[in-house]
């Protein structure tokens, strides 16, 4: 996580979003998109269903690298938000998932406002090649476990296994498992991201909230017990009993230790 005076934390604060301009593109307009850590060009073009040159084009940009923060213009339909609609209510009516709806537009929340203008993810389909994703929902209820009811994709799975050795490949198989439960806890909770990825890579007031996303060991290769470890807390392992917050034994931080602390792991401690 972030560090503040080695702080292993979450802070909650204020929401990214983005601005639309109005542009002359055939069938769409061209707003804009904060580039998220994790993001590519390839992953930005099928959010939008554009393609990597068009992105390319309208940037003016001499190759594929980007970097978290940048300001990409990209060819999007977009919508002005009117009384009474939701962001569920306006996935269902552009049939788009909820999901994307919020990535293209770098939502965390469910709070929008009338006259506010939404970016709308592309739903083209390719003709040369036909990609088929499997989507999980894990349910199960037992001993020293949560009921869950989260779907996940096997990236999902390869992500939460790399943050899980990035932030506890010391600690003991417990301890990795307490990890990867509280990032599920932070999706179970309405004070935060609703998927995975969007927890791992939430930034908040401009700052990664994990540090390994930061400085890159996010995208080191996920041990098999971590791998393990995520598996199993998608399936309702948690040694923490619903833990949000973790931090190690250098926490000098008031606002953290004055949480209740929910279980210690070796050098770990999570709280609420």
């Amino acid at each position: 996580m972030k560090k503040f005076n080695h702080l292993k934390t979450l802070i909650l604060a204020g929401v990214l979003t983005t601005g639309t301009l109005l542009f002359p593109i055939t069938e769409a307009f061209a707003a804009t998109y904060t580039v998220q850590a994790g993001d590519s060009l390839y992953k930005i073009s099928k959010l939008f269903g554009t393609s990597t040159s068009n992105i390319l084009n309208d940037n003016k940009l001499n190759n594929s690298t980007i970097y978290p923060g940048q300001t990409l213009y990209v060819s999007s339909k977009t919508y002005t938000v009117g009384n009474g609609d939701s962001l569920y209510l306006i996935s269902k009516k552009y049939g788009v998932t909820l999901d994307n709806l919020r990535k293209c537009n770098n939502l965390w929340t469910n709070s929008i406002y009338p006259g506010q203008v939404l970016n709308i993810p592309g739903t083209t389909t390719t003709t040369t090649t036909t990609t088929t994703t499997t989507t999980t929902t894990a349910t199960t209820t037992s001993s020293n476990s949560y009921s869950s009811s989260i779907n996940y994709t096997q990236s999902d799975v390869d992500l939460l296994a790399r943050l899980i050795t990035a932030e506890a490949e010391g600690e003991p198989y417990n301890g990795k498992l307490a990890v990867g439960a509280v990032v599920l806890n932070r999706v179970k909770s309405n004070l935060f991201p609703n998927s995975i990825s969007s927890v791992i890579y939430q930034t908040v007031n401009g700052y990664y909230q994990f540090t390994p996303v930061l400085n890159g060991y996010i995208n080191k290769p996920a041990t098999a017990d971590s791998v393990k470890a995520a598996y199993e807390v998608l399936n309702g392992t948690d040694p923490t009993n619903g833990a949000l917050f973790f931090y190690d034994y250098t926490v000098t931080n008031q606002w953290l230790l004055s949480k209740p602390v929910a279980t210690t792991i070796a050098n770990l401690t999570f709280a609420y």
